[in-house]
């Protein structure tokens, strides 16, 4: 069974139109939503949680429709995003115990734990905490009431390369406990070290719904000098990008094949920009 199935999630803007967008998540796996600024990565977050209301489509956590059983869901999500704001001057330790009557299933030890790990004073207010910090505070709390899906919009945005690496540490022993993860991220390399898939997502439409290994394997990285690529070449690609000395142009692999191409496996980060500056052009 899907910890998470999306069905033709839509949600229209006058400006921006998210879907039809559609997913499932298998437990105790960490998915990487990745996609450029303003492609709808939030949006899909939110408008699956209710934070906003979608146009069409359907949603079910744990086999259970989201619309009839809101409340039951969300005592099983932990969710963070990186807009929330808390009472800037009232002691966290105060925040955190406030936010553990709304659940059931509070973990103090778990709660104290994280709080260790993190480095965080309890004496503290929200307006003496730097914005990594608030970032760790925000896990602390979606972390301690035994979440069984995380559901996290960059949270390592902010963070300094020591804390972006110890909470992908934090990720990867959640997932060995059985905790399915999904979470929203414009930093590729956090993937390479925690992911087991990625959803990427340009201009509101899903591109790619695979494992990182399979996204990557579809394509070929090449390099031309001044001279660019040939015309042959040129009609097959699927992203060029600027370089010092030249250019650097995306293709599929079969493309890349066929025209004998010496190519390379692009990374993640490298594959995502080059196929952004095509659909640009």
């Amino acid at each position: 069974m899907s910890i998470l199935s999306v069905r033709g999630l839509v949600k229209k803007y006058p400006a921006f139109t998210l879907g039809p967008v559609s997913f499932d998540l298998e437990p105790g796996r960490i998915t990487g939503f990745i996609g450029r600024n303003g492609a709808g990565k939030t949006t899909t977050l939110k408008s699956m949680l209710g934070f906003v209301h979608p146009d069409a489509g359907d949603v079910e956590f744990f086999g259970l429709g989201f619309k009839d059983h809101e409340a039951a869901i969300k005592s099983r999500i932990g969710f963070v995003s990186g807009g929330v704001d808390y009472y800037s001057q009232k002691k966290i330790k105060t925040i955190a115990s406030v936010t553990a009557g709304f659940y059931a299933n509070w973990d103090a030890g778990a709660y104290s734990g994280l709080m260790d790990r993190f480095r965080l004073d309890p004496e503290k207010t929200p307006a003496q905490l730097s914005e990594g910090m608030k970032v760790k505070f925000s896990l602390c709390l979606a972390l301690s009431h035994k979440a069984e899906l995380l559901v996290l919009d960059e949270p390592t945005s902010g963070l300094d390369p020591v804390s972006r690496d110890e909470l992908l540490d934090v990720f990867l022993d959640l997932k060995a406990s059985g905790v399915t993860i999904l979470f929203s991220t414009h930093i590729t390399s956090d993937l390479d070290k925690c992911a087991d898939r990625i959803l990427y997502i340009r201009s509101g439409r899903l591109l790619a719904d695979s494992t990182i290994e399979g996204f990557l394997d579809e394509y070929r990285l090449a390099v031309a000098g001044p001279q660019g690529f040939a015309p042959e070449q040129e009609k097959a690609l699927a992203g060029l990008r600027r370089t010092r000395d030249g250019a650097s142009g995306l293709f599929r692999k079969s493309d890349a094949e066929a025209l004998g191409l010496a190519c390379e496996k692009p990374s993640l980060e490298s594959a995502m920009v080059h196929l952004e500056k095509e659909f640009q052009s």
